[in-house]
């Protein structure tokens, strides 16, 4: 149970859904607690057979919660085309997979 607004949206068809947890971003406290539903969120769809990221991406927010769900051989294949595709790492840099 969290005390923050979050209105979902979503399109059934494909499982996805979009929240948007409204809170006063200057608010530490607000900003920790948005921090701290979101992975549980993320683990409960990846506990449920679904994933941490849908059509938009992992970013750099959520590459932890990427590694819990594919685990290091998932992680180490996806570095492995990462490298292959993008050998000198300059398209998104940072983000998705550590490289």
């Amino acid at each position: 149970m969290s005390m923050i607004t979050a209105p979902i949206i979503g399109h059934v068809g494909d499982g996805n859904f979009h929240s948007l947890l409204l809170i006063d971003p200057s608010n530490s406290e607000e900003l920790q607690m948005a921090k701290d539903l979101g992975v549980r969120m993320a683990r409960r769809a990846i506990a449920a057979g679904g994933t941490c990221t849908g059509e938009h991406g992992i970013g750099r927010g959520k590459m932890e919660l990427l590694e819990e769900e594919m685990g290091p051989v998932g992680i180490a294949l996806m570095r492995r085309i990462k490298d292959a595709l993008d050998p000198y790492h300059i398209m998104n840099p940072g983000k998705v997979i550590h490289c």
